[in-house]
Parts: structure tokens; sequence; C-alpha cells
């Protein structure tokens, strides 16, 4: 089921930059500020990998291949949390969903394009 919607992907060339946005729907806006919100990526042929977190109390994660260049962020008024993506890379092109996490329940976006010309 999709509880979560992403949008803000596209086709951009490398060393662009995007924005992405994941928007929660209104049955978790009760319960969103307390939610683990991350980003995650899939390219084809590849695993599903985690691109970044942010917990409830707003500390960030990324993966390695991400740092100094993408920027998680969350908005718990509006209930959305946001990926900004900069000096994107031909690597970077893949599916990204966003996931909400509470205690062992994973919930998850239908996922957003993301492609970066080489």
């Amino acid at each position: 089921q999709v509880l979560l919607v992403e949008s803000g992907g596209g086709l951009v060339q490398a060393g662009g930059s995007l924005r992405l946005s994941c928007a929660a729907p209104r049955t978790i806006f009760s319960v969103f500020s307390g939610l683990t919100m991350s980003w995650y990526r899939q390219a084809p042929g590849k695993q599903r990998e985690l691109v970044a977190s942010t917990s409830s109390g707003g500390t960030t994660s990324y993966a390695d291949s991400v740092k100094g260049r993408f920027g998680i962020s969350r908005d718990n008024s509006r209930k959305r949390v946001l990926l900004q993506m900069n000096g994107l890379k031909a690597e970077d092109t893949a599916v990204y969903y966003c996931a909400a996490d509470q205690g062992a329940n994973r919930s998850w976006g239908q996922g957003t394009q993301v492609t970066v010309s080489s």
C-alpha cells in the first residue's frame, strides 16, 4: 500500500540539482514527528540502498557516496521530508523511495525517477 508520496524527480545534467519531496498521508499525521524518515534508491540491476535518514530528533545520516552533496531535512508542521541533491552524478540515476519507520514497521512510497545524464 502506498502511504507516502514522492515527487520532484526528473532528468538533469551531471552537476545539476534536484529537490525531492515526500508527503505523508493524513493517516499518519499524528505520529509523523516521531518517525524516522529515510530516502532509499534503487538503480537497475542493483539492490535498494539507503541514501539518507533523519530521526525524530533531527539527527541525519548519509551514505558515503552522497556525503557533501545531498541534504535531508524534515518539516514536521507540513508532514514532509525533503532531499536536496546537488552536484548530481550519472551514478545517482535511480528510482528514489521515501520510507517511514516506526518500530518494526516500515512504510514506502511509490518512488520517483531521477535520471542524470552523463
